[in-house]
């Protein structure tokens, strides 16, 4: 099993991202999901998480992610926010980042001992192709770098979710992000 948890800011999409990533991998990829978002006092700039579980097998695990395999960061400033996004993690788990620097997604490595660092500026891949600052279909592209789903997926599973016009967009930003995507 897989164990994932995003992390942003509300309006950035994270709870659509962690269901469009389910329907990646149920629909296009025949395993097995389950989104389970943290639901509160969400709004617009808050710290917002939802996590996903993914397995070739049935997930009958319908709790939070306590020790994540993969972290998503949607927004580089979010550990300003108090939020840590090591929590649970293990001596294997890879963080996912949207930053432009990769200085921050070192400091990143450095402060938080994730084994590697996935990297892109996604937000300028929203912005690029769909003209807003809501990065969540580029960040799925740069999760797509990790292996836990492929790129196709992904794509196929952000026109599902936003119908052609928005879709084919997304599709666009997760591709740009995908191929941008540096490791550390």
């Amino acid at each position: 099993m897989i164990n994932i948890k995003f992390y942003g800011l509300g309006g950035q999409g994270v709870v659509t991202a962690a269901k469009t990533l389910s329907v990646a991998v149920s629909i296009y990829e025949g395993k097995y999901a389950v989104t389970i978002p943290a639901y509160g006092h969400e709004r617009r700039g808050a710290p917002v998480y939802t996590d996903i579980r993914i397995d070739s097998e049935p997930v009958l695990a319908n709790c939070f992610v306590y020790e994540p395999d993969i972290v998503l960061v949607m927004d580089e400033s979010i550990r300003e926010k108090n939020i840590d996004v090591s929590k649970g993690k293990h001596h294997d788990t890879v963080l996912v980042l949207n930053t432009a620097d990769g200085s921050v997604a070192r400091s990143y490595k450095d402060a938080y001992g994730f084994k590697d660092v996935f990297y892109v500026d996604a937000t300028h891949c929203a912005l690029n192709n769909i003209g807003l600052n809501i990065p969540n279909g580029a960040m799925l592209g740069a999760l797509a770098k990790t292996g836990v789903v492929t790129i196709n997926s992904i794509e196929d599973a952000l026109k599902e979710t936003f119908g052609e016009k928005a879709g084919v967009k997304n599709a666009n930003a997760a591709r740009e992000a995908y191929e941008k995507t540096e490791k550390i």
